[in-house]
């Protein structure tokens, strides 16, 4: 007797789990420059390409984020694919949402500890959410599916901001503090507990996480067509060929609805996660092609490997360790009192260069290698820190 088959095994089928080194190459490299852009050495001296566009536009910092919720995406459908979809696999999935969501709250109660003002949403908040429903499309719906409810998401949102008039505005608009994103994060979350430099809204506030979840999606509908039982060739130039028509795409919806980090658009969903496909296709194919062919690429990937099987720890840390060193107060020559990475940075790596914004580039990069000498000391031992 043959069962029905399930609405997620009809479309695409799959085949065994196996895990992409070009994927976990893919997500090193991202946390990596996450890191980079997160810990320059002077918040004052920043090189341009290094910092988010002030507001519509992108600059490369703009696509570190959704490139990482992209991935989340993938590896969704490697970490589910097959697991079945009953009450123990939601039950690890809630459990490793509030986790996440918990330990992004944690980064922005430390060190004050102050609920009266502790921003309530964040970048690992939002990883968790978009984690958390994705893996729930995932489970219950199939690629089709997937499909309608990324564009329902897309239109829908752009309807909501470019049509809905704002109360107290009573006009829709897209700007900075008066978009229906911004009166949103107001009502519920308050201008307490939202982004300090933004004041009275949030970037990665409530209603622009309901389009980030698209970027989860397209995240999914790539990984799925990733494990299906096509040939490599296929798969790689077909990701390749969808990643250029979803850049077309949202080159077209930015003439109207434009490309915007903080509110995440519906042009910004489909800008970065065109890049990321492409960028995702050109990984696979150079890394996970022909063993004899790739065996050196491989190499050189694993640098980023190290950085990507263990990414969510190194984020949380290396937000955590900075925080904490410029707690211990050092006084310095001429009196002053400043924090231990502060006086690391003053005394060690800006007196060696004449242009600020290189001693500040310089700074982050030693923050990085000297993740990357840890890490790869975890990797090498097979230290991996799930979350």
């Amino acid at each position: 007797m043959q069962t029905a088959p399930t609405p997620t095994q009809t479309e695409w089928s799959l085949t065994k789990p196996a895990r992409l080194l070009s994927l976990d190459a893919f997500r090193g490299l991202t946390v990596a420059a996450m890191i980079l852009v997160n810990n320059p050495g002077d918040w004052g001296h920043i090189y341009a390409p290094l910092e988010h566009a002030p507001w519509h536009g992108w600059t490369p910092t703009d696509l570190i984020f959704p490139f990482f919720l992209f991935i989340v995406g993938v590896s969704i459908t490697f970490a589910l694919g097959g697991s079945g979809s009953g009450n123990g696999v939601v039950s690890k999935i809630l459990k490793r949402s509030v986790t996440l969501f918990l330990l992004g709250l944690f980064l922005n109660f430390f060190p004050k500890f102050d609920i009266s003002t502790v921003r309530i949403m964040g970048v690992l908040q939002r990883i968790a959410l978009v984690y958390l429903v994705c893996s729930l499309i995932f489970l219950k719906t199939t690629p089709r599916q997937q499909l309608y409810l990324l564009a329902t998401l897309l239109v829908g949102y752009c309807v909501l901001l470019t049509a809905i008039p704002v109360p107290g505005v009573g006009y829709a608009n897209l700007e900075p503090e008066t978009n229906l994103a911004a009166w949103i994060d107001r009502i519920i979350l308050t201008p307490a507990h939202v982004y300090k430099p933004a004041r009275v809204w949030d970037p990665e506030g409530l209603l622009s996480t309901l389009p980030a979840i698209g970027t989860g999606i397209i995240g999914l509908l790539a990984g799925r067509w990733l494990r299906s039982d096509r040939s490599f060739s296929k798969k790689a130039s077909w990701l390749f060929t969808a990643g250029c028509l979803t850049l077309l795409a949202s080159l077209v919806w930015d003439s109207f609805f434009p490309i915007n980090k903080a509110l995440w658009t519906s042009a910004y969903v489909l800008l970065t996660g065109g890049l990321a496909m492409l960028s995702l296709a050109v990984c696979y194919w150079l890394i996970d092609g022909d063993a004899g062919v790739a065996s050196t690429r491989r190499s050189m990937a694993m640098p980023f490997v190290a950085f990507g099987v263990n990414a969510i720890t190194v984020f949380f840390l290396s937000g955590l360790i900075p925080r904490i060193m410029n707690l211990i107060k050092i006084t310095r020559a001429d009196g002053t009192e400043t924090g231990l990475q502060s006086y690391l940075y003053r005394s060690f790596i800006a007196p060696f260069f004449s242009d600020p914004r290189n001693a500040s580039l310089a700074g982050a990069l030693t923050f990085v290698l000297i993740w990357f000498g840890i890490l790869w000391w975890m990797y090498r031992k097979n230290v991996i820190i799930k979350v």
